[in-house]
C-alpha cells in the first residue's frame, strides 16, 4: 500500500489499538482477539520487549488484514529499524523532523506527537500525515474543537483518555481517528488469558465509532 493507502486505512478503521505490555509472549494472542472484534490497525510501541520481532511476527503472521504500526519512536534509527521489520506506519509521542522524513523516505505515514497549536501546525508543515495530540486526556475535547475550527484541514488524532464508549464523541470534537491503549487492552483480562473479553471490548468500541459515523452520515 502506498502512504495514502495506508492513512486512509487508518481512517477508515477509525481506531489504532495502542500496545503496551510486558509480556510480549501473550501479544499475537491480543492482536487475534482485538481483531475478531473488528479493531484493524494496531501500535506497537518499542517499550514493548522484543517490539521489532514482534513486528516482524505480527507483519507475518496476519499480511494486510492487521495494519501494524510502530510507537514511542524517538529518533530516525529506531524509525528505520521498526519499518525494516514490517512497520506500516510511524508513531512518535514527539515531534521530530527527522522521524517524519524517515518514514517519507520509505513512503509510510508518520504521526508524531503534539500538544501545543504551534506545534500541531509545524508538523503539518512538516508534512506529517496524522497528528498524534498526547496527551490528549490533559487536554480534552474542547482543545480539539478549538483548534479544529482556525486549522479545519488538520488530521489529529488523541492518544490518552479515550475510553470505549467516548470515541464518538472525540470524532465529533474533530478527531479522524482515536488512539486506544488500555481501556481497550484490559491489564486484567489479559493476566487472567481472557482473550474474549479483549473481542468484546473492541466490539463495542467500534459500535461506539460506527454509530458516530451512521448518525452524521445520515
Amino acid at each position: 500500500m502506498s502512504k495514502q493507502q495506508i492513512v486512509g486505512k487508518i481512517i477508515e478503521c477509525g481506531a489504532v489499538a495502542v500496545i503496551r505490555m510486558e509480556d510480549s509472549e501473550k501479544l499475537i494472542r491480543v492482536v487475534e482477539a482485538i481483531h475478531s472484534g473488528g479493531v484493524d490497525a494496531i501500535e506497537i510501541t518499542m517499550t514493548v520487549p522484543n517490539a521489532l520481532k514482534l513486528i516482524e511476527d505480527v507483519s507475518k503472521k496476519f499480511g494486510e488484514n492487521i495494519l501494524v504500526g510502530v510507537g514511542s519512536v524517538l529518533n530516525k534509527k529506531m524509525a528505520q529499524e521498526a519499518i525494516d521489520a514490517g512497520a506500516k506506519y510511524v508513531v512518535s509521542p514527539i515531534l521530530k523532523e527527522e522521524i517524519v522524513s524517515t518514514a517519507h523516505k520509505n513512503n509510510l505515514p508518520a504521526m508524531p506527537g503534539c500538544f501545543t497549536p504551534t506545534e500541531i501546525q509545524t508538523a503539518h508543515e512538516m508534512g506529517a500525515d496524522i497528528i498524534k495530540v498526547f496527551p490528549a486526556n490533559v487536554l480534552g475535547m474542547e482543545f480539539f474543537k478549538g483548534v479544529k475550527a482556525p486549522m479545519p484541514h488538520l488530521k489529529l488524532m488523541p492518544t490518552g483518555g479515550v475510553t470505549l464508549t467516548n470515541a464518538g464523541e472525540w470524532m465529533s470534537a474533530g478527531a479522524c481517528a482515536v488512539g486506544v491503549g488500555s481501556a481497550l487492552l484490559d491489564k486484567k483480562s489479559i493476566l487472567e488469558n481472557n482473550y474474549s473479553q479483549l473481542t468484546s471490548n473492541a466490539r463495542l468500541l467500534m459500535k461506539t465509532i460506527n454509530n458516530y459515523r451512521n448518525k452524521n452520515n445520515s
